[in-house]
């Protein structure tokens, strides 16, 4: 029986990657590490972990993957956080109503992340 989502993982083609990958998560975003391993960390997110692989070269592309949510408390905060990390939000701030039934009201905004990937930060109304 599937229970959720347990983890979502990235890969990084150089050590460098890695790294700046691990203090993204970890010290701007404020994750906690779980695990260590050579190849890689886990890294507890809150509601859901993010594997990240030291030992992935390859072109990335988006593939089936759209992005990566999180959920947030002050969008408006973390965006200018992660903007003066040097990163770069690529929808700001921004309120938005999901049509659904029933309607979602909703804060976000979108970076990339260390490795390209797209991040959502998403507060519900």
């Amino acid at each position: 029986m599937i229970k959720g989502i347990h983890h979502i993982s990235l890969k990084c083609g150089t050590t460098e990657e890695f790294e700046k990958a691990k203090d993204f998560y970890l010290n701007l975003l404020g994750f906690s590490l779980v695990r260590e391993w050579p190849e890689g960390v886990m890294i507890d997110s809150g509601c859901g972990f993010l594997e990240i692989f030291r030992n992935g070269p390859g072109v990335r592309t988006k593939g089936a993957l759209r992005h990566i949510a999180f959920a947030a408390d002050d969008v408006d905060g973390i965006a200018e956080k992660v903007k003066s990390a040097g990163y770069e939000v690529f929808i700001e701030p921004n309120d938005i109503e999901i049509r659904s039934d029933p309607p979602l009201p909703a804060r976000m905004a979108f970076c990339f992340g260390p490795l390209g990937e797209e991040i959502e930060f998403f507060q519900e109304k």
